[in-house]
């Protein structure tokens, strides 16, 4: 799925405060940088992840076995720090018109427009590619980050009744959102 112009998309912009970001897709010589973006996670936010983002040898597996045509991760980085992490997972088969985006922030980046720059960069890399939507399953009582995406044009569709289980066991429901990019074809 990649392009060699996916590969060289970059994007600058300037926070309010001043400090410049670039967003760029994650490239093997990040590992390090991607280790520390997740090494100080708090267990509150480390109970949401899907993965045990603070075992290195997942993030050296993530980055060795990177496939832009499964994942295409973007970066947004200030100086030589990543702050922050988006990624656009794809689908095969009766899936192939969406995907599905995931979006981490470290704590001092968040509600500074780092996230949606990132999503924006996910939406173009889509549009390009001619999916139909992408989407985004998020658990039901984090209510701020479902307002984000419903910012950016995301709608929720559906809740799913104890669809995400913490790790201790505890169940949370998950709101579906999406994000059309191309009209349905209602023609008969």
């Amino acid at each position: 799925m990649a392009t060699k112009q996916d590969l060289i998309y970059r994007q600058v912009f300037t926070l309010r405060d001043g400090a410049r970001i670039l967003i760029r897709p994650l490239i093997q010589d990040d590992r390090q940088a991607l280790i520390d973006l997740f090494a100080p996670l708090s267990s509150e936010d480390l109970r949401y992840m899907r993965h045990n983002v603070k075992d290195s040898q997942v993030i050296t597996q993530w980055v060795d076995e990177m496939d832009y045509s499964k994942v295409f991760p973007l970066v947004a980085v200030f100086g030589s720090r990543i702050v922050g992490l988006a990624s656009l997972h794809l689908n095969l088969g009766p899936s192939r018109h969406r995907a599905e985006v995931r979006v981490f922030l470290p704590k001092d980046f968040r509600h500074r427009g780092v996230g949606s720059r990132l999503l924006q960069g996910l939406v173009e890399l889509a549009k390009r590619h001619n999916l139909y939507m992408i989407e985004a399953q998020i658990p039901s009582d984090q209510t701020p980050i479902i307002r984000s995406f419903q910012n950016l044009g995301f709608e929720p569709k559906t809740v799913f009744d104890d669809y995400f289980m913490l790790p201790d066991g505890d169940l949370r429901d998950v709101t579906h959102l999406i994000l059309r990019l191309r009209a349905s074809d209602d023609q008969f």
